[in-house]
């Protein structure tokens, strides 16, 4: 576990212009940075960058974050991944709190060794003249063996020895490489395999996958789980499908390690496939970072109906309104290998295009063999629908699918709601009650955005301040977050702190607004101006409460307490 302290210390080390212009070339426009966005599609710039602020934030698409984030946005990393790798840049390392969870740290000797292996058995594929003509039957080309670093492992119980210093070195168990058996005796884990170098988002080999040339079983073979490699995190393919993706926003998920490659070597460089597990919801959270479309293509087969059902059900918890995930079901006798082979990119591209939407997937397997002109027909949809749509936390999505579900069942969306016990999602808007403490929103709003402006200034919030709505949530956090940090702290660990939370979208917005600000926004004098006039706000509606009840006893010395701070507060300053 990453101590809080040194992410905030790591933000503060960076500077988010040097971080983004590895990857997008910035223009200084006034006091900022900006370029067109590299999360969607645009002809003028709206991403913006503040270098006094250290965060961005897109004007056309609502992008935004710190220097970790938009490593993780960008390069589709996890949290650690992001912070490990801005870490390394600078020569800072990652250390690491004591918790419940066993941490794994990976010695860099294990990538060389994976790195060494693969040399090996590319080395070896130049030199099978039988491995090369498997794969120019495949219809692969040299040059894209080589940009997937295709290789072979010769059928030899002991091939890797000649190629490592010491073939009884612990590393090679640990990274799945070699098998130790009965007596600790050793031997190759593949053998007379095509070998596929499963490759991190940094470039780092991480683990293998080996197809037998001929008839063989298994026909393919994983590296196993190891400190390197987590099935379930990674997607082969995606390092080199990175730029593709964002270029075309959209990502194909295969099964094989050969679709993806085969694909490839046709045009088509966006896809991914997964490593003999089932997709995960990782998986589909880190891929919709990287685009607006993900496209499930499975075979026809019921294997591939299973593993698609699997996919959508992983799906929906990690659903965002406005991105698109498609399910693409070629026919039984083909998979994406065989089918672009025969009919083409053009072709293979159209079916991508009339991919079936997850909506309408959803449906068609929910109401598959239902009679819903019959009681127990509706019953029995609305009863296997309940644990889908209750998954579904992408407010537009989950409400038009409720509405879609309750006419089905011949139910209202209220009715739907009520039986599932779920929140309804377009809740009727009630006035809220006055309360005495109520402060115009325009100044909630201007008291966040000078906290985002300067964070510490929470520090300045009267104890017992409180607020109503969003923003008075947001400040209310931001204080107590304030309260438990460092002394020092700065807009972009603020930021960092609050990424993902339910107070993310109103910073958000609040950090939009500042982007815009001119040079003559007086920080200081805006906030205690705003605390001032939310304190007035407050004691005027308390005397007036006082003045329409009794005013006698405890009440007369309030009020007169009352006046006293009302005048106090109204004159003029010296």
């Amino acid at each position: 576990m990453i101590p809080k302290s040194f992410v905030q210390d790591l933000l503060n080390r960076l500077d988010i212009v040097d971080v983004i212009e590895r990857y997008v070339p910035l223009k200084k426009a006034g006091a900022n940075y900006v370029a067109c966005c590299p999360f969607h599609n645009e002809k003028s710039p709206s991403f913006t960058v503040s270098q006094s602020k250290q965060f961005y934030h897109c004007f056309g698409c609502g992008a935004h974050g710190t220097a970790i984030g938009f490593v993780m946005e960008h390069a589709g990393m996890g949290f650690v991944e992001a912070v490990e790798d801005l870490a390394k840049g600078i020569g800072v390392s990652v250390p690491q709190e004591a918790s419940n969870t066993p941490q794994h740290k990976v010695a860099p000797d294990l990538y060389e060794l994976m790195q060494t292996a693969t040399r090996y058995y590319r080395e070896q594929l130049k030199k099978t003249p039988r491995a090369i003509d498997y794969l120019k039957g495949r219809g692969l080309s040299g040059e894209v063996a080589a940009r997937f670093g295709i290789g072979y492992a010769p059928d030899d119980w002991q091939n890797l020895k000649p190629a490592v210093p010491n073939y009884l070195d612990a590393s090679l168990v640990e990274t799945g490489l070699v098998v130790e058996g009965e007596g600790g005796k050793r031997y190759d884990r593949f053998r007379d395999r095509i070998m596929f170098p499963i490759v991190n988002v940094r470039g780092q080999v991480i683990g293998f996958g080996g197809r037998v040339l001929d008839k063989g079983e298994p026909k393919y073979l994983n590296s196993p789980e190891t400190t390197l490699f987590e099935k379930g995190h990674e997607l082969y393919g995606l390092f080199q499908a990175q730029k593709a993706i964002r270029a075309q926003q959209r990502v194909i998920v295969v099964e094989g390690y050969m679709d993806v490659v085969a694909l490839a070597q046709h045009g088509v460089e966006y896809a991914v496939a997964t490593l003999g597990t089932a997709t995960t919801p990782y998986h589909v959270q880190k891929l919709l970072r990287l685009c607006e479309q993900v496209v499930f293509c499975f075979d026809g087969d019921r294997a591939g109906q299973k593993a698609a059902w699997r996919a959508l059900e992983n799906a929906l918890p990690q659903l965002q309104d406005g991105k698109r995930i498609g399910f693409l079901f070629l026919p039984e006798e083909h998979d994406p290998d065989t089918y672009i082979r025969e009919f083409g990119t053009e072709a293979f591209e159209a079916q991508l295009d009339d991919s079936l939407p997850l909506s309408g997937y959803l449906l068609r397997e929910l109401t598959a063999q239902l009679d819903l002109h019959t009681p127990e027909g509706r019953n029995t949809l609305l009863q296997k629908a309940q644990p889908l749509l209750t998954a579904i936390t992408a407010p537009t999505t989950a409400l038009l699918l409720r509405k879609e579900v309750a006419a089905l069942a011949g139910v209202t969306q209220a009715e739907l709601e009520a039986l599932y016990a779920i929140k309804p999602v377009a809740a009727p808007q009630r006035a809220a009650p006055a309360k005495a403490k109520r402060a115009a929103p325009s100044g909630l709003r201007i008291l966040l955005r000078c906290l985002v402006m300067h964070p510490e200034l929470a520090r300045e919030l009267p104890a017992e301040w409180q607020a109503e709505g969003q923003e008075g949530a947001a400040i209310a956090a931001l204080a107590d977050w304030l309260r438990e940090s460092a002394d020092e702290t700065s807009t972009a660990a603020m930021i960092q702190h609050f990424q993902g939370t339910v107070h993310e979208a109103v910073l958000a917005t609040a950090q939009g607004e500042v982007m815009q600000l001119s040079g003559e926004f007086d920080v200081a004098a805006e906030f205690s101006g705003v605390l001032r006039k939310i304190r007035i706000d407050a004691i005027e509606a308390e005397i007036a409460a006082l003045l329409a009840g009794n005013l006698g006893g405890m009440n007369k010395e309030r009020y007169s307490r009352l006046s006293d701070e009302l005048k106090q507060l109204k004159a003029p300053a010296a």
